[in-house]
């Protein structure tokens, strides 16, 4: 049986979606396929955003941005928008049956010092992991309450 589909989607899908897309599939990959797009995808995955998630651990290198219409044949479960733009441009996918708005500041705007810069992108990468990670023990409590009462919906 297919594991449900997840997708994240924000605009450019270039940060925020990716780092999402990497610490969920790590949390909960073996329960759910996760995906990323974008409603106007800026063509890469940013350097930094690959560099601050190589720090956990998670390799984005070989990610590209997506439009998020390239998932309208596919059957989502969950749609999980992480800006407001995303949010309000989602379309109905196939199959959605949950829906969730987590925003996160876009780390591409953060401006100074790479340092300072670098110091934005790990912030928001921490915000993510937070959510995301919490995310994951409710569907990996829900699949286990699932197994225990087979009878039970998720």
């Amino acid at each position: 049986m297919a594991k449900p589909l997840v997708l994240i989607l924000c605009t450019g899908n270039s940060c925020r979606s990716h780092m999402a897309e990497g610490i969920l599939r790590r949390a909960a990959g073996d329960l759910v396929e996760v995906a990323s797009a974008g409603s106007q995808p800026a063509g890469t995955v940013h350097p930094v955003a690959i560099e601050v998630m190589r720090e956990l651990g998670i390799d984005l290198s070989s990610h590209a941005s997506k439009h998020m219409n390239g998932f309208l044949d596919r059957s989502v479960r969950t749609v999980i928008t992480v800006c407001g733009n995303a949010d309000q441009s989602c379309p109905m996918f196939p199959g959605h049956v949950n829906r969730h708005h987590w925003g996160f500041d876009d780390p591409a705007h953060a401006t100074g010092s790479n340092v300072e810069i670098r110091a934005v992108f790990r912030r928001v990468r921490d915000e993510i992991a937070r959510v995301f990670e919490a995310y994951a023990a409710g569907l990996r409590e829900g699949a286990h309450s699932a197994a225990a009462n087979p009878k039970s919906k998720i």
